[in-house]
């Protein structure tokens, strides 16, 4: 079956496809339906009734199987701030609250002030659901102006306050709510055609049914970026994609790259965006048919480039096949080949991508260069729950680190090689300013972590209020990087869960990004660790190892740590005697407060 669906495909298509996987969806499933389904609520104060369907439908497509509890018309108020309500009772993941402009009541500013308290009132209801995310739809502003041609000059018209409105929830949302833009959706396809005040005042259809797909799309997008895998890394073509023509044959300064003519322009347009893409976090790599030397030759001596070498985190030219190149990339960045995306003029390149590299995104790529930022920009390929600090220095973290690769290649001795890198180090109890990107790390990490468990934003802000639960974050810096957070450790006091006592400190979860690999973080980590264990009154700390597809590389991590195995037939388990002296390993990061 072909797992992608064109949100953009006909209503009457899409809702078939949605009615079969209610029916037989034996048959029609493409997510795996094996394990625990995700729990999705879906309250509107419009009818959401075909909205379900067809989220989840577009859920399915992205290998999400879903349980939706779809709640009454008209029916937050009902569900939210009732605690004893069926909602409560579901105990979803996730929360969406759909809403429309015709919701609101805004005539002078304090009425803002009322509809944000209102919101964040149902908000904070929901909290009181252990780890769920609530999607809060903002509103599509109107077609409808009674200021005529003043609406947007005076502040206190309709449109001005509800603008007003979005603003506020933009700036004033928690970490665990996120923001579904039907303002955007409506701007896109068009008003007049958005609102269909007919379907409204005969059926409460929220906005015209043939945009059910558009809105499902992009909520199961999001739901799937806090839920599942994103992608990291944008793999580009040169001749013909990042600029016109072919660098072999005209040379670096006859490409099409004049911003004085719509055919170079475009090219450097497509260059700006990509270039935006990258401080926001995405990194940037080459997957180019030619010479590296020919092919580098633009980003030297083409004063139009947009693009500069220190751009580009993995430059791999040369004439082996390009499905080979993608495996080589991923390796290079030490990233998983599924969070690639490719983007390349050539139809032949892409087919061979999609066949031999079948788990990468591969963009389609329209003929005309003026065409590119939009197909890009449309498939929405780096579709993240969040955008933390860390995201935005991800990728000059990596096109330093060949850099670092560089002066390590000059050391003979490599503990000398880590003193030379100037590493500092914090360990510190996890507050504000870190959940964020503490829950991040601990969703997105597979290859270092040693029991692949995944907590939300909320569910992690319920153990900060543990007197038994300790939640450790790592920061990290070099000479060359601010790393940021990049080690998250759980730990609990006595879990009884786990068939342990209050003597024990079991390790509930260990992660740790894979760009700081042996440089000692672990064993720096470990000693706030024994720290902490200690300080909680327990006598011995209890590790275990959970096998996936991707964690090998932990396998034997707590015994270079000096723990001991434990017998249990069923876990691999390890004990640390915290009554005994500590053997401190020889540590190259500066400790900071």
């Amino acid at each position: 079956m072909n797992k992608r669906l064109d949100p953009n495909e006909s209503i009457s298509k899409i809702l078939k496809m949605a009615n079969a996987l209610v029916k037989k969806p034996d048959e029609n499933a493409v997510a795996d339906r094996t394990g625990e389904p995700l729990k999705v609520a879906v309250l509107g104060t419009h009818s959401i009734q075909h909205f379900v369907n067809v989220l989840r439908l577009f859920l399915d497509r992205e290998g999400i199987y879903a349980d939706i509890y779809e709640g009454e018309y008209d029916g937050i108020n009902m569900d939210v701030l009732d605690d004893t309500s069926e909602l409560y009772r579901f105990k979803p993941d996730v929360c969406i609250l759909m809403m429309r402009y015709s919701d609101v009541k805004l005539e002078k500013k304090e009425d803002v002030d009322a509809e944000m308290d209102y919101l964040k009132n149902l908000w904070s209801h929901l909290d009181k659901i252990t780890g769920v995310t609530v999607l809060q739809t903002n509103f599509a502003l109107p077609v409808v102006r009674s200021y005529n041609g003043l609406e947007a000059a005076y502040e206190e018209s309709f449109g001005s306050l509800l603008r007003l409105l979005n603003m506020r929830l933009t700036s004033e949302h928690p970490t665990n709510v996120h923001i579904v833009d039907m303002e955007f959706l409506s701007s896109y396809y068009g008003k007049r055609e958005w609102f269909d005040e007919g379907s409204y005042f005969l059926t409460k259809q929220g906005f015209n049914m043939k945009y059910l797909g558009p809105v499902a799309y992009e909520t199961a997008r999001i739901i799937k970026a806090v839920h599942g895998k994103t992608n990291k890394c944008l793999v580009l073509d040169l001749d013909n994609t990042i600029w016109g023509g072919v660098v072999g044959d005209d040379g670096a300064l006859g490409i099409e790259l004049d911003p004085h003519n719509p055919i170079g322009e475009a090219y450097r347009y497509f260059q700006q965006y990509v270039l935006s893409l990258k401080k926001r976090g995405v990194i940037l790599a080459v997957n180019s048919k030619n010479d590296e030397d020919v092919a580098k030759e633009p980003f030297l001596k083409n004063a139009d480039m947009i693009l500069k070498l220190d751009d580009i985190a993995c430059f791999c030219a040369n004439w082996n096949d390009k499905a080979s190149n993608m495996h080589y990339i991923a390796k290079s960045l030490n990233i998983g080949i599924d969070t690639l995306v490719f983007f390349d003029d050539n139809p032949a390149e892409r087919e061979i991508i999609r066949k031999f590299c079948p788990s990468v995104t591969v963009i389609d790529v329209p003929v005309e260069p003026e065409k590119y930022v939009r197909a890009l920009d449309e498939a929405a390929p780096f579709e993240w729950a969040a955008i933390t600090k860390e995201d935005m220095a991800r990728s000059d973290s990596y096109i330093e680190n060949a850099k670092r690769e560089a002066m390590q290649a000059s050391f003979v001795d490599y503990n000398e090689y880590l003193k030379a890198l100037e590493m500092r180090g914090k360990c510190g109890i996890v507050g504000a300013a870190e959940i964020e990107r503490f829950a991040q790390l601990t969703n997105k990490s597979n290859q270092f972590n040693l029991r692949t468990q995944r907590y939300s934003e909320g569910e992690i802000s319920v153990m900060l209020g543990d007197a038994d639960t300790r939640c450790i974050y790592v920061s990290l810096s070099d000479k060359f990087t601010q790393y940021g957070v990049i080690s998250c450790i759980i730990l609990r006091r006595g879990n009884a869960e786990n068939g342990f006592g209050p003597d024990d400190c079991f390790i509930d979860n260990w992660c740790m990004s894979c760009r700081v690999l042996k440089r000692g973080v672990e064993n720096f980590a470990f000693e706030t660790v024994i720290a902490e264990a200690r300080q909680m009154g327990c006598k011995r700390i209890v590790g275990e190892y959970i096998r996936t597809k991707k964690n090998s590389m932990v396998e034997g991590f707590y015994a270079r740590l000096g723990f001991e195995p434990m017998d249990n037939s069923d876990r691999v388990l390890y004990s640390y005697n915290l009554q005994k002296e500590d053997k401190k390993e020889k540590s190259w990061i500066q400790r900071v407060d």
